[in-house]
């Protein structure tokens, strides 16, 4: 469980520098930064255990980590808080950028829901197919 200081900073920093999107198939949050933000990037996979960190990579003159969530880790820990937070009242660029990936991926959302819920309900026991799961 998060606290509403860290709930807060997730919401900033992803709302400032993060990328809601998908590839198409599923929706997923990114964000990427320099190397020399390692340890906010760890920071971030350990409050989300569910995401994934990926890196450090480097491409050219750039070396970069990049952080993302998708499937259950997606929709029933990061969206919660980018719900609650991520208002028009404080940045209408990026919850219009919130709002477009909530609606082109409904019926993925709403899917990953209702398994995690289902899967909820029978103790956590089942087999998931990687459909929706995390990891590219």
């Amino acid at each position: 469980m998060l606290s509403d200081i860290e709930r807060g900073l997730v919401a900033g920093i992803l709302m400032s520098e993060g990328s809601f999107g998908g590839d198409g198939k599923q929706p997923h949050v990114m964000l990427r930064k320099h190397v020399r933000h390692e340890t906010l990037m760890r920071w971030l996979a350990q409050r989300f255990p569910r995401s994934r960190l990926y890196g450090p990579y480097h491409h050219g003159e750039r070396s970069y980590f990049q952080w993302v969530a998708r499937g259950p880790a997606l929709v029933h820990d990061v969206l919660p808080v980018l719900d609650e937070l991520v208002v028009p009242e404080l940045d209408a660029h990026a919850a219009g950028r919130l709002r477009a990936m909530r609606e082109r991926y409904s019926d993925v959302i709403a899917r990953t829901k209702a398994r995690e819920e289902a899967k909820d309900a029978r103790g956590g026991a089942g087999i998931t197919s990687g459909g929706d799961a995390a990891g590219p």
